[in-house]
């Protein structure tokens, strides 16, 4: 009897002690659930600055860029007004293309920055009867200042457009004076290149932004088709 009763007490005891213990764990396991998210969330805070911070420091240190080299830059351009074209080109000065590496896989050349200077003395057309068409390219107050300005041009912001295909808005100052413009840029690569090796950067501008009456000035009168609308084209290869 005595030892039936004690066998009780102990299976009893023994029930309490599991009881005890699920409750204990059961207690245990909701404050790591309450933990759990923030605990996580923290975690994955400190992974995604980590990273940030890595692309962040590769992004300023790493530069891809084009500078001037031995051989002259040079700039295609023609004016027209819609039938007839005048081409001609000119040297490339101060060019510098900046352009930070990527870490990821997008478009290589979306943060690039671009700036250049033209010297409009040394214009030059690429025509028959050059010798004459450039003396007109070149007749004072058309592109060639008294304080004999440089055409510079500087880029404020880009656009992707589409793979290796962009929008560059910029300031663009010819004679001393400095509109707003926007050109396209065209990056060329081997398909297994990650980084262009020559982009294209092409547009328009309408000189008369610039108060400049090309037909006026060269011609002594202003024409009823003006001669406003100024081509510009120029490839660059990267180092």
């Amino acid at each position: 009897m005595i030892l039936h009763i004690f066998h009780i007490s102990l299976t009893n005891l023994k029930l309490k002690g599991i009881y005890i213990c699920r409750k204990i764990k059961y207690k245990i396991m909701k404050k790591i659930q309450k933990l759990g998210f923030p605990l996580m969330l923290l975690l994955l805070i400190i992974v995604v600055s980590g990273y940030a911070k890595g692309t962040s420091t590769n992004n300023k240190n790493k530069t891809f860029s084009a500078q001037e080299n031995k051989q002259n830059q040079t700039i295609n351009l023609f004016v027209t007004h819609g039938h007839c074209s005048t081409p001609f080109g000119g040297i490339v000065s101060n060019l510098m293309v900046n352009v930070p590496t990527r870490e990821d896989l997008g478009n290589p050349l979306e943060n690039m920055r671009i700036s250049f200077a033209v010297d409009p003395n040394s214009f030059n057309v690429c025509a028959r009867d050059g010798d004459e068409l450039t003396a007109r390219i070149k007749t004072p107050g058309l592109f060639v200042s008294e304080n004999n300005e440089k055409m510079f041009f500087k880029s404020t912001a880009v656009y992707t457009m589409g793979l290796d295909w962009y929008q560059v808005n910029g300031k663009l100052s010819i004679k001393g004076v400095e509109k707003e413009v926007k050109f396209f840029v065209s990056g060329i690569r081997d398909s297994k290149e990650a980084m262009a090796s020559i982009i294209v950067i092409e547009g328009q501008v309408n000189l008369f932004d610039w108060g400049i009456d090309y037909d006026k000035i060269v011609n002594g009168k202003s024409d009823t088709v003006p001669t406003k609308m100024m081509h510009i084209n120029m490839k660059i290869k990267m180092s």
